[in-house]
């Protein structure tokens, strides 16, 4: 991001190093070029800006820039460079007022309200010009040769301002917990002067105790204190306290922005007058929230709960409904990195906790893990390596997922041995309220097994007609199955119902994928917009009785199980990139810098399976890609022309088309294609400069995940399960040939093959030993030698172009070069750690593919690079929306 952003400063300022980073913005230490100075240059947090937009922020933030006194940090720039929203204020040497309450814990007395007083001036100052702080707490205010100075004034307005609406819909808001009024705290836009005293009352009161006013171990604690909690008192908490600024720390404080001081000068003139004094310590203990601060607190007590770990949180304000809370849960926790994809989540039907699969960083597989919703961490189900879709028994005593092999298994949570439950499942896993676990089996079909034992038996089976069913939910009354059915081809679903006890099938929503019902008899399900629609349901007929409401946009448009809705009306759903430029092709040095391809060029990759890749022509002139785009939605093969030269269309097929592969004389792309078989993937080709039409060059009764032709004619192709990657093995077909006639065959998983120049050496990666690793077989005999290039877990090899190195990605994410010799004796030579992939680049736990390519000196790497924040697809939890949700749809 450094490197980005410097480029996108040039000219402008030199960025140092960061140096601090807070809720809404990262903490550069600068040098400003134009007048040879250090500043503090602040950037916008990317999934903030995205929400906010350019224009209103930089309108909003104009509004501050004139703000002139003492204690107020001025703003020196602001601006957007390359996507990033940033803004400027001066380098401040010495430290935050939170920095000296961890050291000191308690200030002296006279030295807290001297610096409460001079905050109060400045707010007053801002007040006078309408422009209100919004986000006063230790970590902004600065200690200057002991004198404070307000940051960032203004910024939490120009967010708040410039994000309007889209704020509460995405989640987001602004504001620290521990200072927060309790009209920030619900949302209310109408925030005014009282919500700053209300915060620099409770910095007053820390600097003066070590604690805010109303703590806990988790932010929905300290929430629900601040809207339920009774006023505090500094001095039962320190006598040194003098009674005077007790009584104006406790006013302050008022839940009722009315019954707070009317302005920061007042504040600071009781802070001033010994005589000051605001009602009785006694009676203060026994007052309470009233009004509509009581009755919002009256909601509060669940919704609260979910707050702990999110990043953004915005509660939607009624006094008669309870209140809903947006959130986006943060589970990356180390070592895991990849946030869940559809089908690899689920609530518990009370809404107490959600469980998800996890990816582990260093590419050695995936664990499940359990969130609870009134928790900060996310732990480790035992039991759980290397397995997926979870679902969740519903007492919420028990997981079943999917274990290595395809074997359903469960586990209880309190804790004890996994048992197996089925031999073969392929995902989408649901556990009934009738005792079923149910499943789609590996030929699409809908299976279950007893939850508590037996055998495993498919109650719909209809695989004459190539239909993919996936993501059965049973409805409440547990008489029929809701499912997403398409075409063998994977696209347009359609939600089905089965009629368990007859067997009748009948297509409810067209163009909606998998579906659930609500508590209110309502059916969910996500149309092909990613827009989560709310139709009544007559359980009883099995009929939609009205149409269909949009109730959530923005859903991940991936078949699979991408929302869940408890008893209680929550809603976790997937917000994913359904369309739209996530990555840019970026070339990355043999010492980890990186710079784009085209500053101007973004795609979003075709990712089947975690495949998503590109390829460099053998010249280095040339990039194919597959990509998804509006016209493509599906995916189809793009050539980009380097340097910045047109980007252009290779492929037109229904059907998807992704891992391009070059030909050695670079006249011809191949690439795998679902085809007119769906998803019977087959290995095509067709003219790199898009005359002539495409043609099949393989099909195998086993589906080609990946293929290419060597210079010598050789076809080297990955065969294995279409859907699942399961039963993986590597087969090669010799020049003029028409089947496989050698290749690697066994109860393991080989992958990724790449080929050595000299056509004589096969490179591949393998989970013989129970771990991914690299090795190399002679070719086109691989029984000739055998040879381990990686210990410790290695994935991605691809020959370097000279024929002098082989390139791997090992499990501590970093880019490893061997040096190879070639000819009649192979031999390995030193292996070299080049450098630490950033943790933008596309990298997954699952390599079947090499999603990166080697330039044609072998000094840099064409890989992809997020240009968003984390991962392309985020959870997001939303509390008592069924309640919102019905407001839409009519009750």
């Amino acid at each position: 991001m450094m490197e980005r952003l410097n480029a996108a400063l040039t000219g402008r300022y030199t960025i140092e190093g960061q140096v601090g980073e807070g809720g809404m913005a990262t903490v550069y230490l600068a040098k400003d070029l134009k007048h040879n100075r250090s500043v503090a240059l602040k950037v916008l947090k990317p999934e903030l800006a995205a929400v906010v937009g350019a224009d209103r922020f930089l309108a909003e933030i104009e509004t501050t820039a004139n703000l002139q006194h003492p204690h107020i940090l001025p703003l020196f720039d602001s601006g957007e460079a390359d996507g990033f929203l940033f803004y400027v204020m001066p380098y401040v040497e010495g430290e935050t007022l939170r920095d000296r309450i961890e050291r000191d814990k308690q200030l002296p007395v006279d030295e807290a309200v001297r610096i409460a007083t001079a905050v109060a001036g400045a707010l007053q100052v801002a007040h006078d010009k309408g422009i209100i702080h919004r986000d006063i707490k230790p970590a902004n205010i600065l200690l200057s040769g002991g004198q404070p100075l307000v940051a960032d004034f203004g910024i939490a307005l120009a967010v708040g301002a410039g994000g309007s609406s889209r704020l509460t819909e995405t989640g987001l808001s602004v504001g620290t917990p521990y200072y927060m009024s309790p009209e920030q705290a619900t949302g209310d836009r109408a925030v005014g002067p009282a919500s700053d005293i209300y915060a620099l009352a409770a910095v007053l009161y820390e600097m003066l105790t070590g604690d805010p006013p109303y703590v806990g171990s988790t932010a929905q604690a300290v929430l629900g204190k601040i809207l339920q909690g009774q006023p505090v008192s500094a001095t039962a908490s320190r006598k040194a306290v003098p009674a005077h600024v007790d009584a104006a720390i406790r006013k302050g404080l008022e839940k009722l922005p009315a019954d707070r001081f009317t302005k920061a000068g007042s504040l600071a003139d009781a802070l001033a007058n010994p005589g000051f004094r605001y009602g009785e310590e006694a009676g203060a203990q026994d007052g309470a929230a009233v009004g509509r601060w009581k009755r919002l607190a009256v909601g509060f007590g669940f919704a609260a709960a979910v707050l702990a770990g999110v990043s953004a949180w915005a509660l939607l304000r009624s006094p008669e409904a309870p209140t809903t809370i947006r959130a986006t849960l943060d589970l990356d926790p180390p070592p895991w990195i990849v946030t869940p994809a559809p089908g690899e989540m689920a609530i518990a039907d009370d809404g107490s906790f959600v469980v998800y699969t996890g990816a582990r960083a260093d590419g050695t597989g995936s664990e499940i893990l359990i969130r609870p919703l009134d928790g900060l961490e996310s732990m480790v189900i035992q039991g759980t390596d290397y397995s997926g879709s979870p679902t969740i028994s519903p007492d919420g005593r028990d997981v079943a997922f999917i274990a290595p092999g395809s074997v359903l298994r469960a586990v209880p949570l309190a804790g004890g041995a996994s048992r197996i439950l089925a031999d073969s499942a392929l995902c989408c896993t649901h556990w009934g309220t009738d005792g079923f676990v149910y499943f789609t089996t590996p030929r699409f079909q809908i299976g279950r097994v007893p939850a508590a034992g037996g055998g495993a038996v498919e109650v719909l089976t209809d695989e004459g007609e190539g239909f993919i069913n996936l993501g059965a939910r049973l409805t409440r009354d547990g008489a029929t199955l809701l499912f997403g059915r398409s075409g063998r081809s994977g696209v347009d679903f359609e939600l089905t119902a089965l009629r368990l006890a007859t067997g009748d099938v009948k297509v409810l929503l067209p163009g909606v994928g998998v579906g659930a019902e609500t508590a209110s008899g309502h059916l969910l399900g996500v149309d092909a917009s990613g827009t989560l629609v709310m139709a009544p349901f007559d359980g009883r007929r099995v009929e939609i009785t009205g149409p269909p409401t949009p109730v959530v946009e923005g859903v991940a448009l991936q078949p699979g199980v991408n929302f869940a809705v408890s008893s209680n009306g929550t809603l976790i759903y997937v917000a994913g990139s359904g369309a739209g430029a996530a990555y840019e092709p970026a070339w990355v040095d043999r010492s980890g810098r990186v710079e784009p391809v085209d500053p101007n060029w973004t795609v979003d990759p075709v990712s089947s399976g975690n495949n998503a890749g590109l390829a460099l022509s053998p010249d280095g002139s040339k990039i194919a890609v597959g990509i998804r785009n509006v016209e493509s939605p599906q995916g189809d093969i793009y050539i980009k022309e380097l340097p910045m030269g047109p980007f252009s269309r290779l492929t037109y097929d229904p059907a998807e088309q992704t891992r391009p592969r070059w030909s050695a004389d670079g006249r011809y792309v191949t690439y795998v294609s679902g085809g007119p078989d769906g998803l019977d993937y087959s290995l095509m080709r067709r003219r790199a400069d898009g005359t002539g039409q495409a043609e099949v060059l393989f099909r195998h009764p086993r589906a080609i995940l990946d293929g290419r032709v060597t210079g010598d004619g050789w076809t080297i192709m990955r065969l294995g399960n279409a859907a699942v990657e399961q039963d993986v093995d590597i087969g090669a077909v010799p020049p003029g040939g028409d089947s496989v006639t050698t290749g690697l065959f066994s109860r393991f998983k080989e992958r990724a093959p790449a080929l050595s120049p000299d056509g004589r050496w096969l490179a591949y990666e393998s989970d013989e030993t129970g771990r991914t690793e690299v090795y190399i077989r002679s070719f086109p005999d691989p029984d000739q030698l055998k040879q381990a290039v990686s210990t410790g877990g290695g994935t991605a090899p691809v020959w370097g172009r000279t024929g002098r190195e082989l390139f791997f990605v090992n499990g501590a994410r970093e880019m490893v070069a061997v040096d190879i010799t070639l000819g009649d004796e192979f031999r390995l030579g030193d292996r070299t750690s080049l450098f630490q992939i950033p943790s933008t680049i596309m990298l997954t736990d699952l390599d079947f593919y090499s999603h990166y390519d080697v330039d044609v000196d072998d000094q840099r790497f064409l890989m992809l690079r997020s240009v968003s924040s984390g991962s392309s697809a985020s959870v997001v939890l939303v509390v008592n929306w069924l309640d919102e949700a019905l407001e839409l749809v009519g009750r």
